[in-house]
């Protein structure tokens, strides 16, 4: 029906007329309800269209009574790889769970000038190598960047002031930390009057510990970088180089330094070898699987070996023709064990072990112990230059001392 000027007529047709109205065509209707005396039990969604039906009665699969969706997956069965041997991987999640929420907690963190506030990963903080790790996430502000999240700064007049075991939390420190704590939430402190007076007044759990003064240690280390604010400069003894983990990296390679010897090139080139240590460690998994190759084919018992000398066995039996880059086979192997390998490589094409893959992890590694064995040789250097210099700086006061005599 046209109207005036050629446009159509948008009047509503007579109640009796047959036809729809562009406003009817585009009203959708709506679902109806089931009446409210129905004896019918199911669930009214407001949705047209068939419900879901369940599985039969004997079906062994779980009915979310969703369509379209796939059905959970099992748990792995318990003699499952997973489960023998080694344990949990989320064990150190498990430990963390009671830490606080959004997998971070608070940490209260004493400049010379005031407090700041920053939140740090909690899994970090309690794995079960903590005090190995913790120290290395502080070398450098790019990575502290991945586990520390600064929130809040301020200068306080005086410090003593706004925490003691005397009078308590001042108004300022009390709104700071009330400002920036979650519900739940667990907060690290550097001394232990603090989490005395914290845990008294405002109720919140508070944690200091060994892992703790570590991640202090950290935080010092990088506070001219994480809090820009603070000009004044902390003693070099309060920071990584009095770091446990980083003494327990030098105890474990042969190196006998005091914390006055450390600075910031044997700080790195630590981290460095660190970052070696910890790459072999990730592959030491897949080495361990692949050591059942050896077992099922060759029945050579491997459980006990070290991981070159596992990595150069599968090497051996995946190609027998090349040349071994690390170490010496006839240093690893007893004669039996070397002659077996290499006669049973054959049996190795139809067992389903990946060549490929054993190779580009063989190369791995090799990379990986050739570049620990450089920053190993750059710390001793390092080391002994530090040593002579300590030691000439001592002679130097003695002399002094003796000559005020």
């Amino acid at each position: 029906m046209e109207g005036r000027g050629g446009q159509r007529d948008r009047r509503p047709a007579p109640a009796n007329s047959t036809s729809t109205t562009v406003v009817q065509r585009c009203r959708k209707r709506r679902p109806i309800p089931p009446p409210a005396n129905s004896t019918s039990t199911s669930t009214w969604t407001g949705q047209r269209g068939r419900k879901p039906c369940p599985p039969p009665a004997n079906s062994t699969s779980t009915w979310t009574g969703q369509r379209g969706r796939k059905p959970r997956r099992t748990p792995p069965p318990a003699n499952s790889l997973q489960s023998i041997g080694e344990p949990p991987p989320d064990l150190h999640l498990r430990c963390a769970d009671n830490l606080g929420p959004f997998g971070v907690i608070m940490v209260l963190f004493e400049t010379q000038s005031g407090f700041a506030i920053f939140y740090f990963d909690r899994v970090s903080l309690y794995k079960p190598d903590a005090m190995e790790n913790i120290w290395a996430n502080f070398v450098k502000k790019c990575r502290a960047d991945s586990v520390l999240w600064p929130k809040k700064f301020q200068v306080f007049k005086d410090k003593y002031d706004a925490i003691n075991l005397d009078t308590g939390l001042n108004n300022q420190l009390t709104k700071m930390i009330l400002k920036w704590h979650l519900p739940g939430q667990k907060l690290a402190v550097g001394k232990p009057e603090y989490k005395t007076v914290i845990e008294a007044e405002l109720g919140i759990l508070c944690l200091y510990d060994e892992p703790v003064m570590e991640l202090m240690r950290g935080l010092k280390y990088l506070m001219h970088s994480i809090v820009p604010e603070e000009k004044s400069k902390l003693a070099e003894e309060d920071g990584l180089q009095a770091s446990q983990g980083l003494k327990l990296l030098l105890d474990r390679y042969g190196f006998d330094v005091k914390p006055e010897m450390v600075n910031q090139c044997i700080i790195e080139t630590a981290c460095n070898l660190y970052d070696c240590d910890s790459s072999l460690k990730k592959q030491t998994k897949s080495w361990r699987l692949a050591s059942d190759f050896l077992e099922e084919v060759s029945s050579i018992d491997s459980k006990d070996w070290e991981i070159p000398k596992l990595a150069t066995a599968l090497k051996i039996v995946c190609y027998p023709e090349d040349e071994i880059v690390f170490g010496n086979p006839h240093k690893m192997f007893t004669p039996n064990e070397l002659s077996k390998l290499v006669t049973d490589a054959p049996k190795y094409e139809d067992s389903g072990i990946v060549k490929a893959i054993i190779l580009g992890r063989y190369k791995e590694m090799v990379f990986l112990y050739d570049l620990k064995a450089q920053h190993k040789k750059e710390l001793a250097s390092l080391i002994k230059k530090a040593k002579e210099a300590y030691e000439a700086e001592q002679t130097r006061d003695w002399r002094g001392e003796r000559s005020f005599e």
